[in-house]
């Protein structure tokens, strides 16, 4: 493989999500990859370290919106303050990647974008590395996209999937473990998991990604040209006073698409590199409950809880005392101003409490 020069690459990290599945914790303010949700440190400061053998902070770039901007650079002060971007409304991963790409495009034509969302879990950190790298590699070489597939251990419903093929024929990479994308599938049901596992030829989507600045923001100008003529409109003005009116404006214009969507499933140079490093997205509370360490009752507990004749719980009391009698396989979670109770199983479901409070406009427990 050509060798990359890491002076050209970039870290984008996106955080601009509520985290509306871990209320009553997240919220508006401090959602989720601003806290401590397993293990010590938040997430989103051990996303910026985690990348920093590749990447150092004056390279990393945080991708938010205006609420989460203080509470990042509190997280992450080696950040400096013109490497968080805001983006005006929440517009899916298409606009927070493009927007990113652009600014780092201005200032580097050369830059190899490294993607992550700011609120996964990575077990064994020099792996990823080593994974990243190689996909680095290959958007060098190749002008290719080139996204991270995780190895699967078991039929999960709540993630997307990659198909992969794994013949030789014009692939050049595949004994370093990247392969070629074949179709990318939305999350599945039970069934259609099960055969995904079986097969041996499918990859949960992980949301990360490689590739140069300028070859995302061509793709993006091919498959999704509104959007690449709006985005078209910021270069001009980026370190200039005209540049957060001209953002707003193009926030107000564009629409709401996801990368996979709008350019990844039908760009034609698109690869996936295979992951095996004890990755998480902690998706939901019983996300939570599996990687989080277990007492001799089976009970996963935070703060100051009683918990009697109580086994296979999940129970984070806040700044609360919690007592538990006689209670089996239940996720409580405790905050000043609220408390969830919840089935393991069912966590999921908590994004519907979040939409309910909504609707009511109960804003002070957004």
């Amino acid at each position: 493989m050509t060798s990359i020069n890491q002076q050209n690459i970039y870290a984008v990290i996106m955080a601009g999500g509520v985290g509306s599945r871990f209320w009553p914790r997240s919220r508006e303010r401090s959602p989720k990859q601003v806290l401590e949700i397993v293990g010590s440190g938040s997430m989103i400061f051990n996303t910026v370290a985690r990348i920093q053998p590749l990447v150092p902070s004056d390279k990393a770039m945080v991708v938010t919106n205006k609420l989460q901007k203080d509470i990042i650079h509190q997280q992450v002060p080696a950040l400096p303050s013109q490497n968080v971007l805001m983006e005006p409304l929440g517009r899916n991963t298409a606009p927070c990647i493009g927007l990113a790409a652009k600014w780092i495009h201005h200032y580097d034509p050369e830059a190899i974008m490294v993607v992550l969302p700011a609120d996964h879990i990575i077990g064994d950190t020099e792996e990823f590395l080593h994974v990243i790298q190689r996909a680095a590699h290959v958007a060098t070489e190749n002008d290719a996209l080139v996204t991270i597939g995780i190895k699967p251990t078991h039929p999960e419903t709540g993630y997307g999937y990659i198909q992969f093929e794994d013949t030789p024929e014009q692939n050049p990479y595949l004994a370093d473990g990247i392969y070629r994308v074949k179709t990318f599938a939305e999350k599945p049901n039970l069934e259609t998991a099960e055969k995904f596992l079986k097969s041996g030829d499918f990859l949960w989507n992980s949301g990360m990604f490689i590739w140069k600045a300028r070859v995302i923001l061509q793709e993006i100008e091919k498959y999704l040209p509104e959007l690449g003529e709006q985005l078209a409109k910021l270069g001009p003005v980026i370190g200039t006073d005209a540049y957060q009116s001209t953002l707003e404006h193009v926030y107000g214009v564009i629409r709401s698409i996801s990368i996979d969507y709008g350019v990844m499933e039908k760009a034609a140079k698109v690869f996936v590199a295979k992951g095996d490093f004890g990755w998480s997205d902690v998706g939901s509370w019983d996300e939570v409950v599996r990687l989080t360490p277990k007492n001799g009752d089976g009970n996963a507990l935070r703060g100051t809880v009683i918990a009697k004749d109580s086994h296979h719980n999940y129970i984070d009391a806040g700044n609360r005392v919690v007592a538990t009698i006689g209670v089996d396989d239940m996720i409580v979670v405790a905050t000043d101003d609220a408390v969830l109770i919840c089935k393991k199983g069912r966590s999921q479901d908590v994004k519907e409490v979040v939409d309910y409070l909504r609707r009511k406009q109960m804003n002070e427990l957004l």
